[in-house]
């Protein structure tokens, strides 16, 4: 049998007689063995430490300058012929331990502009700290006198607590008791919302004591806040003694006191007073606070007979160039035009509340839409009802009873079925209005069992329909 072995290259030095082939096998086969490392080289007591960081392994040079051994050669001829490093790949490996590759031409050393400064950035660490309300006893006072007088004078807490004090007091007592205890901690403007508190109470009488003992604190009075709350509340309760001269009490009088004068008969039902006062005040040219056209609006608009009174103050209001007036100030104006009939300022209003950059609620929504029902445009009201979809506007019963019965109006069965469905969905209980708008779609449209179903889920639900609408179902019935 026959094999063919293959031995690397070994130089061997010729000798003197030129050795047989089966020497040469011999020889071959000892030189390729490889020597044992001594003893102190096999089992090493730790573990090799790694090379220094930065320091090219691949490009380091031998030390020693002796000729290498034979097996040296050989070890460096198999590791050769397992892995070759080409130059770029040597360049690669080398800029590791050295740095960043350079991926552009050009000057590696230029400096980035700086971050532009951002705003967030530039205020202070840390949330706002919450406002602590203080609860004041008696030792506390004593001791913490200076630092709590500035936590306390406008503390809501503080002031309705002494304005409860107050009413606690016997009839023969007065309040000037208790004020006295902290006068210390009160300045101008904090008795403001305890005389309030007290008119709140049905206390006029303590309200007016508190009134003449700040009058007499040098530290307290003048103060317009506490004359305005006094007669807001004195007016309120009908214990305010109007002089007979009303031009020289309004001409001395500020506009935070005429405002207050005016909302407290507004308040208390006194109407012709508020009236008075303002009409005085509009014909010395005092510009007052819409909100107080508005409510007096509201107020009058009640009484058919006093529509004439909501005119001029409509036509004032609408010469205003900033008429600066709240949601709820808009829809009560709007409800009154509505009863008058006056729909191009329901109109006006809607748009300009919307041009004002508000969003208009549900109420607002729906009187717009009962405007425009009273006017009889019946698409322009269910354009207003899908601009209210698109809102996301959550529907109350209200709005449910109007859309509905605009519905009917449109004779639109789908609709209004749709719409019924969805109160009842949202946990409403239809009102004996929204039975009846829909016992007469069902009707016109000759719906005759649900007729039936309507009138008997309104008897379950305790309501009795008139007997014209029981007698026309019937009679279709028997048809």
């Amino acid at each position: 049998m026959y094999c063919t072995v293959s031995f690397p290259a070994v130089q061997v030095v010729p000798l003197v007689r030129t050795p047989c082939r089966h020497e040469r096998i011999i020889l071959a086969a000892h030189s390729n063995r490889r020597r044992k490392p001594p003893k102190n080289l096999r089992y090493h007591r730790r573990a090799k430490q790694p090379p220094e960081f930065g320091v090219n392994q691949f490009l380091k040079k031998p030390s020693s300058t002796s000729e290498p051994t034979q097996e040296e050669e050989e070890e460096e001829e198999q590791e050769v012929t397992d892995v070759v490093w080409e130059s770029d790949e040597i360049e690669a490996i080398s800029s590791l331990f050295q740095g960043r590759i350079p991926q552009k031409p050009g000057n590696l050393d230029r400096k980035r502009a700086l971050p532009l400064p951002l705003p967030y950035k530039l205020r202070p660490l840390g949330l706002p700290t919450p406002k602590r309300l203080v609860k004041l006893t008696a030792p506390d006072v004593v001791s913490s006198r200076a630092s709590v007088a500035k936590k306390v004078y406008k503390s809501p807490t503080f002031l309705v607590g002494l304005a409860r004090e107050i009413s606690r007091l016997n009839p023969d007592e007065d309040a000037s008791i208790v004020l006295a205890k902290w006068v210390q901690f009160l300045r101008k403007g904090s008795l403001s919302l305890t005389i309030r508190e007290l008119g709140h109470m049905g206390c006029p009488e303590r309200a007016l004591q508190t009134f003449c003992w700040a009058q007499d604190q040098p530290h307290l009075f003048p103060d317009d806040w506490i004359l305005a709350s006094t007669v807001e509340v004195l007016a309120r309760n009908h214990d305010l003694k109007f002089p007979f001269d009303i031009t020289k009490l309004t001409s001395l009088a500020s506009r935070g006191v005429l405002e207050a004068m005016i909302k407290g008969f507004i308040k208390g039902g006194n109407l012709r007073l508020a009236w008075r006062v303002l009409e005085v005040a509009r014909r010395d040219k005092r510009m007052l606070d819409p909100s107080i056209y508005a409510k007096l609006i509201l107020e009058l608009g009640k009484n058919p007979d006093r529509h004439s009174q909501v005119l001029p103050l409509l036509d004032e209001l609408g010469e205003r160039d900033k008429l600066n007036l709240t949601q709820q100030d808009c829809t009560a104006i709007m409800n009154v035009c509505t009863k008058m009939g006056k729909f191009e300022v329901v109109e006006s209003l809607f748009n300009w509340f919307k041009q004002s950059g508000n969003q208009p609620s549900v109420v607002m929504f729906i009187s717009v839409i009962h405007s425009r029902y009273s006017e009889k445009k019946y698409r322009e009201a269910l354009a207003v009802v899908w601009e209210m979809e698109e809102s996301n506007c959550l529907f109350n019963l209200h709005a449910y009873r109007v859309v509905i019965k605009l519905f009917v109006a449109l004779n639109d069965l789908p609709r209004a079925t749709r719409y019924f469905s969805k109160l009842k969905e949202a946990g409403f209980s239809p009102t004996y209005g929204i039975y009846k708008d829909m016992l007469e779609i069902y009707m016109v449209s000759g719906r005759i069992a649900k007729c039936k179903e309507i009138c008997k889920e309104a008897e379950i639900a305790g309501f009795k329909l008139d007997k014209h609408l029981e007698s026309y179902s019937f009679t279709n019935t028997k048809q």
